[in-house]
């Protein structure tokens, strides 16, 4: 288990009720677990990123812990452009993706 926030903006009532009923939405549109199981944050984002996929609009950004990422960081976002988290020589950046690019 492992903090989880997950950042909404401009998305329907919809998606905020549904992270609401998971989690306290800590200020308008941040909702925040400390204790997140995997199998959960990653049935919530299913869930979530198919909603999208039927009515887009908005965005939703997920960060939690991933020891095997840079910082290790775990970033998954809908509707915003992609960023990856890098290491620059110990400085960890945030590096927006091309459109249609893999991931690293």
């Amino acid at each position: 288990m492992t903090m989880t926030v997950f950042i909404t903006r401009d998305v329907t009532d919809r998606f905020r009720g549904f992270l609401a009923s998971i989690m306290p939405e800590v200020s308008p549109g941040v909702f925040t677990s400390p204790a997140l199981p995997k199998g959960v944050r990653d049935r919530v984002w299913n869930v979530l990123s198919d909603w999208w996929s039927q009515v887009p609009g908005g965005s939703i950004l997920m960060i939690s812990k991933d020891d095997s990422s840079p910082g290790r960081l775990r970033i998954l976002s809908l509707g915003t452009p992609v960023r990856d988290v890098v290491d620059l020589d110990g400085v960890l950046v945030g590096k927006r993706r091309r459109p249609n690019a893999a991931a690293p």
